[in-house]
């Protein structure tokens, strides 16, 4: 993977902009395009999104979670190195209806979180290969 090409459908994902700084930290050159790499990083899936978990007896929402999934598989020159792995990862969080502004940001940053945390579960995958 001394030259990788990463396809994905959207470059301005957190998920992808977090890999690319990753695998640039670690000394991978990142090529332009895959007719000029030794290996494709593809990233199949790339979604976030949350979902209620409770709610108060007003039916108001009182705590959600937050959650990210991403797939990828590798591909090195004519061969398939790594199968498409698929990884969702959760975290959950009370909500204040009025501290609105402070929960959007609680969100934020365990997004944030969720994609680091998925950012080193691939490069430790990677690192097998």
């Amino acid at each position: 993977m001394a030259r990788t090409y990463i396809a994905t459908g959207d470059r301005h994902s957190l998920f992808y902009r977090e890999l690319r700084k990753a695998l640039m930290a670690a000394d991978v050159e990142l090529v332009d395009n895959a007719a000029d790499s030794t290996a494709t990083l593809s990233i199949l899936y790339d979604e976030t999104d949350q979902r209620v978990l409770s709610v108060s007896a007003r039916n108001v929402p009182t705590e959600y979670e937050v959650f990210y999934t991403i797939e990828y598989a590798i591909d090195g020159g004519t061969s398939r190195l790594l199968e498409p792995q698929s990884l969702t990862l959760t975290r959950d969080y009370t909500y204040d209806s009025t501290l609105v502004l402070g929960k959007a940001r609680e969100e934020q940053l365990l997004r944030e979180a969720i994609v680091k945390d998925l950012v080193r579960i691939v490069l430790k995958r990677i690192s097998t290969l």
